[in-house]
Protein backbone atom coordinates (compact mmCIF):
# COMPACT_ATOMS: atom_id res chain seq x y z
CA UNK A 1 0.00 0.00 0.00
CA UNK A 2 1.23 3.32 -0.88
CA UNK A 3 2.05 6.08 1.88
CA UNK A 4 0.28 9.29 2.71
CA UNK A 5 1.67 12.48 3.32
CA UNK A 6 0.02 14.85 5.55
CA UNK A 7 1.77 18.03 6.29
CA UNK A 8 0.36 20.17 9.28
CA UNK A 9 1.34 23.81 9.71
CA UNK A 10 1.47 26.50 12.20
CA UNK A 11 -1.87 27.54 12.59
CA UNK A 12 -2.71 23.52 13.51
CA UNK A 13 -0.25 24.00 16.36
CA UNK A 14 -1.31 26.83 18.02
CA UNK A 15 -3.53 25.55 21.73
CA UNK A 16 -3.43 22.35 23.72
CA UNK A 17 -7.14 22.34 21.74
CA UNK A 18 -5.06 22.03 18.44
CA UNK A 19 -2.68 19.08 19.11
CA UNK A 20 -5.68 17.13 20.46
CA UNK A 21 -7.29 17.49 16.92
CA UNK A 22 -4.49 16.71 14.98
CA UNK A 23 -3.95 13.53 17.25
CA UNK A 24 -7.90 12.42 16.42
CA UNK A 25 -7.06 13.10 12.75
CA UNK A 26 -4.05 10.75 12.64
CA UNK A 27 -5.91 8.33 14.38
CA UNK A 28 -8.78 8.18 11.56
CA UNK A 29 -6.12 7.68 8.94
CA UNK A 30 -5.43 4.34 10.46
CA UNK A 31 -2.53 3.43 8.08
CA UNK A 32 0.71 4.23 8.22
CA UNK A 33 1.69 7.61 7.00
CA UNK A 34 4.25 10.11 7.15
CA UNK A 35 3.35 13.55 9.16
CA UNK A 36 5.30 16.70 7.89
CA UNK A 37 5.27 19.36 10.45
CA UNK A 38 5.98 23.21 11.01
CA UNK A 39 7.17 24.97 14.05
CA UNK A 40 4.73 25.88 16.55
CA UNK A 41 2.70 29.40 15.58
CA UNK A 42 4.97 32.36 16.06
CA UNK A 43 7.96 30.23 16.82
CA UNK A 44 10.18 31.10 13.42
CA UNK A 45 9.31 35.24 13.64
CA UNK A 46 11.26 34.64 17.06
CA UNK A 47 13.91 32.89 15.69
CA UNK A 48 14.57 35.37 13.07
CA UNK A 49 14.77 38.27 15.51
CA UNK A 50 17.30 36.22 17.43
CA UNK A 51 19.55 36.17 15.01
CA UNK A 52 20.35 39.77 15.24
CA UNK A 53 19.57 40.23 18.72
CA UNK A 54 22.29 37.77 19.67
CA UNK A 55 25.15 39.17 17.73
CA UNK A 56 24.64 42.69 19.76
CA UNK A 57 23.38 41.18 23.47
CA UNK A 58 24.57 38.02 24.75
CA UNK A 59 21.43 37.82 27.50
CA UNK A 60 19.06 37.33 24.49
CA UNK A 61 19.94 33.83 24.37
CA UNK A 62 18.40 32.72 28.01
CA UNK A 63 15.82 34.92 26.81
CA UNK A 64 14.81 32.93 23.94
CA UNK A 65 15.73 29.25 25.48
CA UNK A 66 13.47 30.18 28.59
CA UNK A 67 10.94 31.42 25.76
CA UNK A 68 10.70 28.13 23.90
CA UNK A 69 11.41 26.15 26.80
CA UNK A 70 7.89 27.85 28.48
CA UNK A 71 6.16 27.30 25.47
CA UNK A 72 7.10 23.42 25.07
CA UNK A 73 6.21 22.76 29.07
CA UNK A 74 2.66 24.67 28.41
CA UNK A 75 2.47 21.99 25.64
CA UNK A 76 4.03 18.99 27.25
CA UNK A 77 1.92 19.58 30.39
CA UNK A 78 -1.17 20.27 28.49
CA UNK A 79 -0.82 17.00 26.47
CA UNK A 80 0.68 14.32 28.55
CA UNK A 81 -1.00 12.82 32.07
CA UNK A 82 1.89 10.37 32.85
CA UNK A 83 4.15 12.16 35.06
CA UNK A 84 6.74 9.23 33.36
CA UNK A 85 6.14 10.76 29.57
CA UNK A 86 6.00 14.65 30.77
CA UNK A 87 9.51 14.34 32.16
CA UNK A 88 11.00 11.90 29.45
CA UNK A 89 9.69 14.48 26.67
CA UNK A 90 11.29 17.59 28.39
CA UNK A 91 14.49 15.99 29.11
CA UNK A 92 14.80 14.98 24.83
CA UNK A 93 13.53 19.08 24.65
CA UNK A 94 15.93 20.47 26.77
CA UNK A 95 18.62 18.72 24.77
CA UNK A 96 17.43 20.46 21.55
CA UNK A 97 17.17 23.74 23.19
CA UNK A 98 20.89 23.22 24.12
CA UNK A 99 21.81 22.50 20.74
CA UNK A 100 20.51 25.82 19.74
CA UNK A 101 21.70 27.95 22.37
CA UNK A 102 25.30 26.41 21.67
CA UNK A 103 24.83 27.49 17.76
CA UNK A 104 23.47 31.22 19.14
CA UNK A 105 26.37 31.41 21.37
CA UNK A 106 29.03 30.90 18.74
CA UNK A 107 27.02 33.75 16.54
CA UNK A 108 27.38 36.16 19.49
CA UNK A 109 31.18 35.23 19.68
CA UNK A 110 31.77 35.52 16.05
CA UNK A 111 29.57 38.46 15.76
CA UNK A 112 28.24 37.17 12.57
CA UNK A 113 25.23 35.04 11.24
CA UNK A 114 27.17 32.86 8.64
CA UNK A 115 24.84 31.29 6.20
CA UNK A 116 25.11 27.76 6.91
CA UNK A 117 24.49 28.63 10.70
CA UNK A 118 21.42 30.88 10.28
CA UNK A 119 19.95 27.70 7.74
CA UNK A 120 20.77 25.76 11.71
CA UNK A 121 18.93 28.20 13.80
CA UNK A 122 15.90 28.78 12.22
CA UNK A 123 15.88 24.57 11.92
CA UNK A 124 14.85 24.30 15.75
CA UNK A 125 11.14 25.83 15.08
CA UNK A 126 10.28 21.91 13.40
CA UNK A 127 12.44 20.05 15.02
CA UNK A 128 10.88 21.20 18.99
CA UNK A 129 7.63 20.29 17.19
CA UNK A 130 8.11 16.85 15.68
CA UNK A 131 9.97 15.65 18.97
CA UNK A 132 7.30 17.43 20.90
CA UNK A 133 4.38 15.55 18.75
CA UNK A 134 6.45 12.08 18.25
CA UNK A 135 6.02 11.93 22.02
CA UNK A 136 2.59 12.66 21.97
CA UNK A 137 1.57 9.83 19.99
CA UNK A 138 3.82 7.53 21.71
CA UNK A 139 2.44 8.11 25.01
CA UNK A 140 -0.86 7.47 23.40
CA UNK A 141 -0.25 4.17 22.28
CA UNK A 142 0.31 5.02 18.37
CA UNK A 143 3.26 3.52 16.66
CA UNK A 144 5.16 6.11 16.00
CA UNK A 145 8.93 7.62 15.23
CA UNK A 146 10.52 10.82 14.35
CA UNK A 147 12.63 11.20 11.00
CA UNK A 148 14.99 14.03 10.79
CA UNK A 149 16.18 14.54 6.82
CA UNK A 150 19.26 14.58 7.78
CA UNK A 151 18.73 10.96 8.77
CA UNK A 152 17.41 10.08 5.24
CA UNK A 153 19.21 12.45 3.94
CA UNK A 154 16.60 14.37 2.01
CA UNK A 155 19.55 16.19 -0.26
CA UNK A 156 19.22 19.74 -1.69
CA UNK A 157 20.85 21.43 -4.19
CA UNK A 158 23.10 23.20 -1.23
CA UNK A 159 21.47 26.46 -1.61
CA UNK A 160 20.95 28.24 2.04
CA UNK A 161 17.68 29.96 2.41
CA UNK A 162 15.97 28.35 -0.56
CA UNK A 163 17.58 24.94 -1.81
CA UNK A 164 15.39 22.79 -3.80
CA UNK A 165 15.36 18.80 -3.32
CA UNK A 166 17.55 16.96 -5.38
CA UNK A 167 14.76 14.13 -5.89
CA UNK A 168 17.59 11.43 -7.72
CA UNK A 169 19.88 11.93 -4.76
CA UNK A 170 16.46 11.66 -2.00
CA UNK A 171 14.32 9.20 -3.63
CA UNK A 172 15.63 5.53 -3.09
CA UNK A 173 17.34 7.27 0.80
CA UNK A 174 13.88 8.69 1.73
CA UNK A 175 12.11 5.12 0.68
CA UNK A 176 14.41 3.24 2.59
CA UNK A 177 14.24 5.45 5.89
CA UNK A 178 10.59 5.56 5.91
CA UNK A 179 9.90 2.00 4.67
CA UNK A 180 8.50 0.70 8.15
CA UNK A 181 4.74 0.44 8.48
CA UNK A 182 4.38 3.36 11.08
CA UNK A 183 3.90 6.80 11.40
CA UNK A 184 7.10 8.56 10.92
CA UNK A 185 7.05 12.89 11.44
CA UNK A 186 9.21 14.20 9.77
CA UNK A 187 10.04 18.61 10.60
CA UNK A 188 9.76 20.44 7.31
CA UNK A 189 11.40 23.14 6.08
CA UNK A 190 14.77 22.08 5.60
CA UNK A 191 16.93 19.01 3.76
CA UNK A 192 20.47 18.74 3.39
CA UNK A 193 23.15 19.64 0.87
CA UNK A 194 25.11 16.94 -0.33
CA UNK A 195 28.40 17.88 2.04
CA UNK A 196 25.45 17.31 4.86
CA UNK A 197 24.94 21.22 5.64
CA UNK A 198 21.27 22.30 6.75
CA UNK A 199 19.62 24.12 3.93
CA UNK A 200 16.68 25.54 4.54
CA UNK A 201 13.64 25.69 1.90
CA UNK A 202 12.62 28.83 1.57
CA UNK A 203 10.05 30.85 4.39
CA UNK A 204 7.34 28.76 4.77
CA UNK A 205 8.81 25.91 2.54
CA UNK A 206 6.59 22.79 5.30
CA UNK A 207 4.62 22.58 2.19
CA UNK A 208 7.12 22.15 -0.31
CA UNK A 209 9.21 19.64 1.78
CA UNK A 210 6.32 17.51 2.18
CA UNK A 211 5.51 17.48 -0.98
CA UNK A 212 9.05 16.72 -2.49
CA UNK A 213 9.03 13.52 0.27
CA UNK A 214 5.82 12.74 -1.00
CA UNK A 215 7.78 12.76 -4.77
CA UNK A 216 10.40 10.27 -3.11
CA UNK A 217 7.45 8.29 -1.69
CA UNK A 218 5.51 7.88 -5.02
CA UNK A 219 2.84 8.71 -2.37
CA UNK A 220 -0.95 8.29 -2.52
CA UNK A 221 -1.67 11.93 -1.73
CA UNK A 222 -0.04 14.94 -0.03
CA UNK A 223 -2.71 15.73 2.34
CA UNK A 224 -2.25 19.41 3.46
CA UNK A 225 -4.71 20.49 6.78
CA UNK A 226 -5.16 24.01 7.57
CA UNK A 227 -7.87 26.05 9.57
CA UNK A 228 -9.80 27.63 6.21
CA UNK A 229 -11.58 25.39 4.06
CA UNK A 230 -10.18 24.99 1.09
CA UNK A 231 -9.10 27.58 -1.99
CA UNK A 232 -11.84 29.58 -2.31
CA UNK A 233 -13.32 32.36 -5.21
CA UNK A 234 -12.16 35.19 -3.19
CA UNK A 235 -10.89 36.20 -0.02
CA UNK A 236 -13.86 35.66 2.85
CA UNK A 237 -13.10 38.76 4.89
CA UNK A 238 -13.04 40.69 1.27
CA UNK A 239 -16.30 38.95 -0.55
CA UNK A 240 -19.49 38.35 0.73
CA UNK A 241 -20.63 34.76 -0.58
CA UNK A 242 -17.41 33.37 -1.85
CA UNK A 243 -17.66 29.82 -2.86
CA UNK A 244 -15.24 26.90 -2.29
CA UNK A 245 -13.32 25.31 -4.87
CA UNK A 246 -14.09 21.84 -5.20
CA UNK A 247 -11.37 20.52 -7.87
CA UNK A 248 -7.95 23.13 -9.36
CA UNK A 249 -5.66 22.09 -11.67
CA UNK A 250 -1.88 21.75 -10.69
CA UNK A 251 -1.28 24.98 -12.78
CA UNK A 252 -3.86 27.10 -11.47
CA UNK A 253 -3.07 26.03 -8.00
CA UNK A 254 0.29 27.35 -8.49
CA UNK A 255 -0.98 30.94 -9.71
CA UNK A 256 -3.00 31.11 -7.15
CA UNK A 257 -0.27 30.33 -4.47
CA UNK A 258 1.92 32.61 -6.33
CA UNK A 259 -0.23 35.79 -6.29
CA UNK A 260 -1.32 35.65 -2.64
CA UNK A 261 -3.66 33.20 -1.76
CA UNK A 262 -2.21 31.61 1.09
CA UNK A 263 -3.06 27.71 1.02
CA UNK A 264 0.12 26.25 0.15
CA UNK A 265 3.65 27.31 -0.36
CA UNK A 266 4.04 28.69 -4.48
CA UNK A 267 6.91 25.78 -4.76
CA UNK A 268 4.06 23.32 -3.62
CA UNK A 269 2.78 21.65 -7.08
CA UNK A 270 6.47 21.61 -8.45
CA UNK A 271 7.24 18.12 -7.19
CA UNK A 272 4.36 16.69 -7.84
CA UNK A 273 2.99 17.72 -10.98
CA UNK A 274 5.64 15.62 -13.08
CA UNK A 275 4.38 12.34 -11.37
CA UNK A 276 0.29 13.15 -11.17
CA UNK A 277 0.04 12.94 -7.16
CA UNK A 278 -2.84 14.66 -5.93
CA UNK A 279 -2.76 17.37 -3.05
CA UNK A 280 -5.99 17.26 -0.69
CA UNK A 281 -6.56 20.47 1.18
CA UNK A 282 -8.25 19.75 4.38
CA UNK A 283 -10.09 21.65 6.82
CA UNK A 284 -8.95 20.59 10.62
CA UNK A 285 -11.64 22.66 12.17
CA UNK A 286 -14.41 20.96 10.08
CA UNK A 287 -13.06 17.53 10.75
CA UNK A 288 -16.00 15.27 11.46
CA UNK A 289 -14.12 11.47 11.65
CA UNK A 290 -13.64 11.72 8.21
CA UNK A 291 -10.48 12.24 6.20
CA UNK A 292 -12.56 14.71 3.74
CA UNK A 293 -10.57 16.98 1.26
CA UNK A 294 -12.09 20.18 0.86
CA UNK A 295 -10.44 21.37 -2.53
CA UNK A 296 -8.39 18.37 -4.53
CA UNK A 297 -5.47 19.85 -6.68
CA UNK A 298 -5.00 17.22 -9.42
CA UNK A 299 -4.18 16.68 -13.23
CA UNK A 300 -7.42 17.46 -14.44
CA UNK A 301 -8.03 20.84 -16.34
CA UNK A 302 -11.87 21.60 -15.95
CA UNK A 303 -12.95 24.41 -17.54
CA UNK A 304 -16.23 26.20 -15.82
CA UNK A 305 -19.08 28.58 -17.62
CA UNK A 306 -17.71 31.37 -15.92
CA UNK A 307 -13.85 30.61 -16.66
CA UNK A 308 -12.90 32.20 -13.47
CA UNK A 309 -12.48 30.11 -10.87
CA UNK A 310 -10.83 33.11 -7.73
CA UNK A 311 -9.52 36.26 -7.93
CA UNK A 312 -6.77 36.65 -5.05
CA UNK A 313 -3.99 39.28 -4.25
CA UNK A 314 -1.07 40.01 -3.23
CA UNK A 315 1.21 43.14 -1.48
CA UNK A 316 4.05 41.87 -1.94
CA UNK A 317 4.64 43.40 -4.95
CA UNK A 318 6.67 46.79 -6.00
CA UNK A 319 7.59 47.81 -9.51
CA UNK A 320 11.04 49.37 -10.09
CA UNK A 321 11.08 51.64 -13.29
CA UNK A 322 14.09 52.00 -15.48
CA UNK A 323 13.01 54.61 -17.90
CA UNK A 324 15.12 55.82 -20.70
CA UNK A 325 14.25 56.50 -24.54
CA UNK A 326 16.87 53.85 -25.69
CA UNK A 327 16.32 50.94 -23.07
CA UNK A 328 14.40 48.86 -25.58
CA UNK A 329 17.00 49.14 -27.78
CA UNK A 330 20.41 49.47 -26.13
CA UNK A 331 21.94 45.72 -26.17
CA UNK A 332 22.56 44.48 -22.62
CA UNK A 333 20.48 47.13 -20.01
CA UNK A 334 18.60 44.22 -19.15
CA UNK A 335 20.94 41.80 -18.79
CA UNK A 336 23.93 44.04 -16.76
CA UNK A 337 20.63 45.20 -14.19
CA UNK A 338 19.53 41.25 -13.85
CA UNK A 339 22.63 40.09 -13.34
CA UNK A 340 23.19 42.55 -10.72
CA UNK A 341 19.90 41.97 -8.90
CA UNK A 342 20.81 37.95 -8.91
CA UNK A 343 24.49 38.47 -7.53
CA UNK A 344 22.46 40.16 -4.43
CA UNK A 345 19.88 37.50 -4.31
CA UNK A 346 17.39 39.55 -5.27
CA UNK A 347 14.60 37.69 -7.32
CA UNK A 348 12.94 39.46 -10.16
CA UNK A 349 9.02 38.28 -10.20
CA UNK A 350 7.78 40.10 -13.43
CA UNK A 351 9.50 41.63 -15.91
CA UNK A 352 7.74 43.95 -18.54
CA UNK A 353 9.37 45.99 -20.96
CA UNK A 354 8.68 48.44 -23.71
CA UNK A 355 10.29 50.86 -26.10
CA UNK A 356 11.14 53.14 -23.18
CA UNK A 357 10.69 51.57 -19.60
CA UNK A 358 11.96 48.35 -18.53
CA UNK A 359 9.75 47.11 -15.92
CA UNK A 360 10.82 44.94 -12.84
CA UNK A 361 8.18 43.59 -10.54
CA UNK A 362 10.08 42.56 -6.88
CA UNK A 363 9.22 41.40 -3.62
CA UNK A 364 8.52 44.81 -1.10
CA UNK A 365 11.60 44.01 1.00
CA UNK A 366 13.87 43.96 -1.78
CA UNK A 367 12.47 47.25 -3.58
CA UNK A 368 15.23 49.78 -1.65
CA UNK A 369 18.29 47.30 -2.28
CA UNK A 370 17.36 46.96 -6.06
CA UNK A 371 17.06 50.81 -6.60
CA UNK A 372 20.49 51.47 -4.92
CA UNK A 373 21.76 48.58 -7.45
CA UNK A 374 20.53 50.14 -10.43
CA UNK A 375 21.91 53.40 -9.23
CA UNK A 376 25.31 52.25 -8.43
CA UNK A 377 25.33 50.68 -12.20
CA UNK A 378 25.62 54.29 -13.96
CA UNK A 379 24.02 53.12 -17.05
CA UNK A 380 23.75 55.80 -19.98
CA UNK A 381 20.55 54.33 -21.55
CA UNK A 382 18.97 54.91 -18.15
CA UNK A 383 17.94 58.30 -17.20
CA UNK A 384 15.32 57.70 -14.57
CA UNK A 385 14.49 55.21 -11.98
CA UNK A 386 11.49 54.93 -10.08
CA UNK A 387 10.50 52.84 -7.29
CA UNK A 388 6.31 52.51 -7.13
CA UNK A 389 5.75 50.93 -3.80
CA UNK A 390 2.02 51.45 -3.00
CA UNK A 391 0.38 48.87 -5.26
CA UNK A 392 -1.22 45.56 -5.30
CA UNK A 393 -1.33 42.63 -7.61
CA UNK A 394 -4.81 41.71 -8.45
CA UNK A 395 -5.07 37.93 -9.91
CA UNK A 396 -7.80 36.28 -11.52
CA UNK A 397 -7.45 32.66 -12.22
CA UNK A 398 -9.06 29.44 -14.30
CA UNK A 399 -8.62 27.34 -16.81
CA UNK A 400 -9.60 28.43 -20.52
CA UNK A 401 -8.69 31.92 -20.10
CA UNK A 402 -7.02 32.46 -23.03
CA UNK A 403 -9.78 30.87 -25.12
CA UNK A 404 -12.23 32.40 -23.96
CA UNK A 405 -13.27 35.79 -25.56
CA UNK A 406 -14.56 38.88 -23.72
CA UNK A 407 -12.74 38.06 -20.42
CA UNK A 408 -10.22 41.02 -20.33
CA UNK A 409 -13.08 43.56 -21.26
CA UNK A 410 -15.50 42.07 -18.25
CA UNK A 411 -12.60 42.93 -16.26
CA UNK A 412 -11.79 46.33 -16.97
CA UNK A 413 -15.63 47.16 -17.24
CA UNK A 414 -16.11 45.66 -13.80
CA UNK A 415 -13.46 47.99 -12.15
CA UNK A 416 -14.31 50.82 -14.48
CA UNK A 417 -17.88 50.79 -12.87
CA UNK A 418 -15.88 51.10 -9.61
CA UNK A 419 -13.52 54.12 -10.64
CA UNK A 420 -10.31 52.11 -9.78
CA UNK A 421 -7.81 52.75 -12.08
CA UNK A 422 -5.60 49.76 -13.66
CA UNK A 423 -1.91 50.58 -13.55
CA UNK A 424 -0.73 47.93 -15.61
CA UNK A 425 -2.24 44.49 -16.72
CA UNK A 426 -0.36 41.56 -18.28
CA UNK A 427 -2.31 38.67 -19.89
CA UNK A 428 -0.90 35.71 -21.57
CA UNK A 429 1.96 34.90 -20.30
CA UNK A 430 0.07 31.94 -18.08
CA UNK A 431 -2.86 29.87 -19.94
CA UNK A 432 -4.76 29.99 -16.52
CA UNK A 433 -3.60 33.91 -14.96
CA UNK A 434 -4.05 37.18 -16.14
CA UNK A 435 -3.05 39.88 -13.55
CA UNK A 436 -2.86 43.65 -12.78
CA UNK A 437 -1.77 46.89 -11.01
CA UNK A 438 -3.56 48.79 -9.28
CA UNK A 439 -3.06 51.07 -5.72
CA UNK A 440 -3.15 49.49 -3.04
CA UNK A 441 -6.18 51.71 -1.54
CA UNK A 442 -7.79 50.22 -4.56
CA UNK A 443 -7.34 46.13 -3.72
CA UNK A 444 -10.34 45.46 -1.98
CA UNK A 445 -12.76 47.04 -3.79
CA UNK A 446 -11.03 45.62 -6.82
CA UNK A 447 -11.16 42.24 -5.65
CA UNK A 448 -15.10 42.65 -4.70
CA UNK A 449 -15.53 44.26 -7.91
CA UNK A 450 -14.03 41.28 -9.81
CA UNK A 451 -15.92 38.65 -7.87
CA UNK A 452 -19.26 40.81 -8.10
CA UNK A 453 -18.73 40.22 -11.94
CA UNK A 454 -17.56 36.59 -12.59
CA UNK A 455 -19.84 35.27 -9.18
Amino acid sequence: MKKVVAKFGGSNLKKKEDIQKLVKVIKAYDRPMVIVVSAFFGITNHLITSLTEVKKDETHINKLTEFLREIKEESIFENFEDEGWRTKTMTLVEQRINELSRYLTGIHYIGDVPEFVEDVVLSYGERLSSLVLTSILQAKGINAEEALPESMPLTTDGEFGNASVDYELSSEPVKERLKDDKIYIVPGFYGVSSQGKVTLLGRGGSDYSAAALARCLDAESLDVWKDVDGFMSADPKLVTSPRRIKTLSYSEAAELSYFGAGILHPRTVEPLKEVSIPIHIANIDAFNGHIEPRTIICGSEQVTDSIIKSVTYSNDFCMLKLRGAGVGLKKGVLAKVTAALDQAGINIKSVITSQIVINLMLSTKDIKCAYKLVEELKLSAITEILATEQISTIAVVGEGMLDKPGISGRLFMALAQRNINVQMIVSGASAVASYFIVASDDREKAVSAIHDEFF
